[in-house]
């Protein structure tokens, strides 16, 4: 049976490091979270502040990363658990980028809502050097909106 842990930063990017087919892992994190089946730590997510510098960090959070072993639904229960966590915490949304090609299937079983595509690039501005080994192809960007208002068992 699948479940949510706690995981440390550094718990989260050695899964990252060790499963993650295009991403390195991250500098920093609001929070991480771990799945389990049993014993085994099957996956995990990091989510932070926004990437993008004018999205307002206060009412936005941002999966930053999203790993599993392949393991069964374990994508969808991430991507549920991080949003719900983020609408307890009191922000307004919480965001997430995939690559132009991924099918988003684990976003949309998560009750996510696909936003809009992003033309990609680099983050290299000026004289200011940005990490330049990751994907900078297209992306796709998904979002969960809260509505506060609401108790939470309405909202799940």
């Amino acid at each position: 049976m699948l479940k949510i842990v706690h995981l440390e930063l550094k718990e989260a990017n050695e899964l990252v490091a060790e499963l993650h087919r295009h991403h390195k892992p991250v500098q920093g994190h609001r929070f991480s979270i771990g799945c389990v089946d049993g014993e085994k730590l099957v996956g995990a997510c990091i989510v932070g502040r926004p990437v993008a510098r004018l999205t307002n960090y206060k009412e936005v959070l941002e999966v930053t990363r999203l790993v599993t072993d392949g393991t069964k639904n374990v994508c969808s229960f991430l991507y549920s658990a991080a949003a719900r966590a983020g609408r307890e915490l009191g922000y307004k949304s919480i965001q997430t980028f995939i690559l132009e090609d991924e099918p988003g299937v684990t976003l949309r079983a998560a009750g996510w809502s696909f936003v809009e595509n992003s033309k990609g690039g680099t983050w290299v501005r000026g004289n200011r050097d940005r990490r330049t080994d990751q994907p900078m192809d297209a992306k796709q960007k998904w979002e969960k909106r809260y509505e506060h208002n609401k108790s939470a068992s309405e909202t799940t």
